[in-house]
């Protein structure tokens, strides 16, 4: 037993939103000198908890206490003025500033640029930190912006920090000197809170595990006396298998052959720069690289959503003949007969719309023939059945807009709606990001069954731990370069990160 007093607790704390309980008399506390992570399923309401006690939720039920005292937290404000601080998984900086002026902006009273710079570096020197206060934004990496805005926290006073999904967009090394810095925090008196999804980082960081189900507190245990396939089990409350199968591929054939493909942005910049690969069917072919890599442009382009600068995008018939992609619009490479699906990684935004229900995004799918389909829901609301019971999407009905649903069963919806196309390639954006460990490998299973039916799967992926362990071969970008290929079952994570960054790397696979 912990016999201080707790940083944090959260008793009887309760939050539904319409008759949606996300959060169910939830026990939880948090103790400074400790790194706490936080796993539950898609809508076990790990996020939502953490919300109130960073103030942007107000729980219906319940009392918040902080280093014992109760408290009332309405507001950011309030949380940081107890000396609580939330770095959320999308940074909230202004790209035109400088890292010191992100840092103060907002603080009230006179502010002194020296006086804060000095500061921040007070804060690097303390706990590791590596960051140039007067560098922009825009031209920082994503490690970078993300180590501004915990500094940001720190600077304003925060004991307590939450980090939601902190090492999403990061590559191996940069996840290793995030780690390095976060565990010289709890040396000084630091609670920290970090929610995830992937469990090597729990085992790997955290002193303490607290388990959520179904917006339910379940038990909270030492992490190293535990190991995966216990912490599954608690989060989903029976036995998970956790394998990815990797078949190896039957009579691969090529699919996607990109010669020298270059794109550029709408500002002239380029994203892709003569980029060119195979893909083949019945294999998957893994794209690993830091966010902003060249992924999305990579997969907008062959789907027919991204103007082409230069380049050709063939798709290859079963008889050898080629049918350039290339100067196509989405609707025009349907029509040619080219059976391809695309998860994109914007799922709301571009994947499906947010007001409609099950059966109506189905209906984008399968739409082709005017008013007549839009008049038939039958064949839609078929879709969207099986896509729920073979998915176990939660949702109250078909009927329900997405946009009430959680992110992670949204995913289940569109990656479902991809796959039940039959496609000849399937294209997938970050298919399981925001997915707890069960859907992810309900997610792994379906894009393998995919392949064994001689399907051309391209998947960029940001956990390169299963990059390693469901592709073929694997693609890595850098700048919008290809800086090696490698074969799945050969390839080290540390070799891959490397690559990510344009350093060494195998060439060839």
């Amino acid at each position: 037993m912990n016999n201080q007093v707790p940083a944090v607790s959260m008793h009887n704390i309760s939050k539904r939103f319409g008759s949606v309980v996300a959060n169910d008399k939830v026990d939880l506390e948090i103790y400074r000198g400790e790194i706490l992570a936080i796993l539950g399923e898609n809508g076990s309401g790990k996020t939502t908890l953490m919300n109130m006690l960073s103030g942007i939720y107000y729980p219906d039920e319940g009392e918040i206490r902080i280093d014992g005292r109760p408290v009332v937290i309405s507001s950011p404000k309030e949380a940081f003025n107890l000396g609580i601080g939330m770095i959320h998984q999308h940074f909230k900086l202004v790209d035109v500033l400088t890292a010191v002026e992100n840092i103060v902006l907002g603080l009230e009273g006179k502010l002194d640029i020296k006086e804060a710079v000095g500061k921040i570096r007070s804060i690097c020197e303390l706990y590791g930190f590596d960051v140039d206060p007067y560098q922009k934004v825009y031209d920082m990496s994503v490690s970078q912006k993300q180590t501004v805005e915990i500094i940001k926290v720190l600077y304003r006073g925060a004991s307590i920090l939450i980090l939601d999904e902190p090492t999403a967009v990061l590559t191996p090394q940069e996840t290793d000197r995030l780690f390095a810095v976060l565990r010289n925090m709890p040396d000084d008196g630091k609670a920290i809170v970090i929610i995830t999804h992937k469990m090597h980082e729990v085992k790997s960081l955290s002193d303490r595990v607290a388990i959520l189900r179904k917006g339910q507190y379940i038990t909270s245990v030492p992490t190293q006396s535990t190991d995966e396939q216990e912490m599954t089990n608690l989060m989903v409350g029976h036995s998970v298998k956790l394998n990815i199968k990797r078949p190896d591929p039957v009579n691969p054939k090529l699919k996607i052959d990109i010669r020298d493909l270059t794109v550029k942005n709408l500002d002239g910049v380029v994203r892709l720069d003569h980029v060119s690969f195979e893909a083949y069917s019945g294999e998957i072919l893994g794209i690993a690289g830091v966010s902003g890599s060249g992924q999305k442009e990579l997969l907008e382009a062959i789907a027919g959503l991204q103007p082409v600068e230069s380049g050709s995008i063939s798709f290859v018939e079963d008889d050898g003949a080629r049918e350039e992609l290339v100067g196509k619009d989405p609707l025009e490479i349907q029509k040619m007969g080219v059976s391809l699906s695309f998860v994109p990684e914007d799922r709301l935004g571009m994947g499906l719309v947010a007001n409609m229900d099950l059966t109506d995004n189905m209906m984008l799918r399968t739409f082709r023939n005017g008013f007549t389909t839009i008049a038939n829901r039958r064949i839609p609301r078929h879709i969207a059945e099986q896509v729920v019971h073979d998915l176990s999407v939660n949702t109250p009905g078909l009927n329900v807009p997405v946009r009430q649903l959680s992110g992670g069963n949204v995913q289940k919806v569109l990656v479902g709606r991809e796959i039940t196309s039959s496609p000849k390639v399937l294209l997938t954006a970050y298919a399981v990001r925001g997915l707890d460990i069960n859907s992810s490998y309900t997610i792994y299973d379906l894009i393998n069954s995919q392949k064994e039916k001689g399907v051309a799967v391209i998947y960029v992926g940001e956990d390169l731990d299963v990059l390693l362990e469901i592709s073929d071969r694997i693609l890595v970008l850098c700048g919008g370069k290809v800086s090696g290929i490698v074969p799945g079952r050969e390839a080290k994570k540390e070799e891959i990160g490397l690559m990510m960054s344009r350093v060494g790397g195998k060439k060839n696979a």
